[in-house]
């Protein structure tokens, strides 16, 4: 599969918003019951930091950063989401898009990505993994979906290029 990756436009809210739902459909991406509208979503993501994978020129995929604090302190973390169309995944969509925020949010001035994961997800973990991402710990029964306690994974990924360096 050859895609593109180019930055997410708002007019790409309704295709952006289905794959968002097809993923909240599994049970195995979000404790979201289903897609958030466009209003709260956009307010929920940070503008630098959108970007859309397509295939004959039809969105296949996306990424889009979110702050995990309002605090000055937390400027440079922000948290990951990432939905894959369902006939897409596995063809290596996810990596390209995660490779690409990655670029995108050091340039944006962040020096921290971290992703909540159900441990359930071992796709979304490895991908994680193989783009730089450590498992810093299991949140345990963090949450409750449809009467069932869940564990999520906390992974993250520290820029090798901005912030502290180790």
């Amino acid at each position: 599969m050859s895609f593109t990756v180019e930055k997410m436009k708002d007019e790409d809210w309704p295709a952006v918003k289905e794959i968002y739902q097809e993923g909240t459909d599994t049970g195995n991406a979000t404790f979201e019951t289903e897609a958030l509208g466009w209003k709260e979503w956009d307010k929920s993501h940070l503008r630098e930091c959108r970007l859309v994978a397509k295939y004959e020129e039809k969105i296949v995929g996306w990424v889009a950063l979110g702050p995990v604090s309002e605090r000055c302190t937390y400027q440079g973390v922000a948290e990951v989401s990432l939905y894959v169309k369902s006939s897409a995944r596995g063809q290596g969509v996810g990596k390209v898009l995660l490779k690409a925020v990655i670029e995108e949010s050091q340039r944006a001035g962040i020096w921290t990505l971290q992703a909540g994961t159900f441990p359930e997800n071992v796709a979304s973990l490895a991908l994680q993994k193989n783009c730089g991402f450590r498992e810093v710990g299991t949140r345990e029964k963090i949450g409750c979906m449809n009467g069932q306690w869940c564990d999520v994974v906390l992974m993250e990924r520290r820029s090798k290029v901005i912030g502290i360096q180790y």
